[in-house]
């Protein structure tokens, strides 16, 4: 007799991403549409150095800080990492530099992308100039990238920072900044488990041996008593709301109406809340120890949301370790 091989574990490509909208103070503000005009920024700190890019307050002192200076388009690379493989939306679609460059005039280093045919042909000391983009918005991207500026000598620094009042038509004030991180995800042996009970509508949890408590989700071991959990325990399907939340800002691609209920639900012999939408009911008669079950889709995973069972509500002494 030949023993079962454990089941595959799961991983899949995973896509994190969500724009971040925040204004601008006078000083990002002046910096952006300088970028926008082809006129690099920086701020003068109390000490009198040239911080580009600028800050709004001096990191030693914390004082506020409105002194702008206009520094050249021309720098040195004080330090660089070659990056042979482009991710999408990187500055460049080519192997590059990354470049940390002092501009003439500043003080401080500007991180971007420095085109080069290879990574023999970057080196620190090296000099550099700005490449504009072609079209320019008020944004970082506005500059393109850096180039190797053949015409100047190692080390030179051409010209030094002179006062700029920051003040330009039609100023930048606020910006949209797109963070995204992918990656491939793997559940780990526990949540593989978990992940593979719910697509037959099942709920399993572990056990942990020594403090006897069920985790659902399954972390694999118990952060308590820090020992592997491997007794798996179906819980459910019903459970009770310790905790809710009312959602009222409809998310992007997300084709639920608000208001909608978001709760915390711990499912019948379970010792740790799961999340889950609350459906069938209006979003204002959800309550702390309200009795739900979850509703499936046709090929669905994962439970679409949970609805009330009609039971009467749960004690609060019931599930009071819980919230």
């Amino acid at each position: 007799m030949t023993a079962a091989s454990p089941p595959e574990v799961l991983r899949a490509p995973l896509v994190v991403e969500f724009p971040f909208t925040r204004s601008l103070g006078p000083v990002q503000s002046a910096f952006l549409t300088g970028l926008r005009e082809g006129v690099v920024l920086g701020v003068r700190t109390s000490a009198g150095q040239v911080m580009v890019p600028p800050v709004e307050y001096d990191p030693a002192t914390a004082e506020e800080l409105r002194e702008l200076v206009e520094v050249a388009p021309t720098g040195t690379v004080t330090t660089w990492a070659w990056n042979g493989e482009p991710r999408p939306q990187q500055p460049l679609a080519t192997p590059f530099a990354w470049a940390l460059v002092r501009l003439d005039g500043a003080d401080t280093a500007l991180l971007h992308a420095l085109d080069a045919p290879g990574p023999e042909a970057v080196r620190t000391g090296m000099r550099v100039r700005v490449r504009w983009a072609a079209e320019r918005t008020g944004a970082i991207t506005d500059i393109a990238c850096f180039e190797p500026e053949q015409e100047a000598e190692e080390g030179e620094r051409q010209g030094g920072a002179v006062p700029h009042d920051g003040v330009f038509d039609e100023p930048v004030t606020g910006i949209v900044a797109e963070a995204r991180l992918d990656y491939t995800y793997s559940p780990g042996r526990a949540q593989t488990a978990y992940i593979n009970a719910l697509s037959e509508r099942r709920t399993v949890g572990e056990r942990c041996p020594s403090c006897h408590k069920v985790y659902v989700p399954p972390r694999g071991a118990c952060p308590t008593c820090g020992v592997a959990t491997t007794d798996r325990v179906e819980v459910g399907p019903a459970g009770t709301v310790t905790t809710f939340c009312i959602v009222n800002i409809k998310a992007k691609n997300l084709d639920i109406e608000v208001p909608y209920v978001y709760a915390h639900i711990a499912l019948d012999g379970a010792d740790l809340a799961l999340h889950g939408r609350i459906g069938g009911i209006p979003y204002d008669q959800v309550r702390m120890g309200l009795r739900v079950e979850p509703v499936w889709t046709d090929g669905g995973r994962y439970p679409d949301h949970y609805r009330p069972t009609g039971e009467p509500d749960a004690d609060y002494d019931a599930y009071k370790e819980l919230i």
